[in-house]
């Protein structure tokens, strides 16, 4: 059976995703929005989907990184 994460965790997780989101956004690529034409629920999901993918790469990134010490 699985514990509920921490309150410590979970805020160590946010404050990691808070840290590498500036890098994480300019991996997704994803333009603005037009303020007079709001996104669809469908184009909204493949936007947090594209977020997670290169959250996930940022996170790989900075992992190989403190791993080698060079890109």
């Amino acid at each position: 059976m699985e514990q509920p994460a921490s309150n410590e965790l979970k805020q160590s997780r946010m404050t990691e995703f808070m840290k590498l989101l500036p890098l994480t956004m300019e991996l997704a690529g994803l333009p603005k929005a037009d303020p007079a034409r709001p996104f669809t629920s469908d184009q909204i999901e493949g936007r947090v989907m594209s977020v997670r993918t290169a959250f996930k790469a940022a996170r790989a990134l900075l992992k190989e990184v403190g791993e080698t010490g060079a890109l």
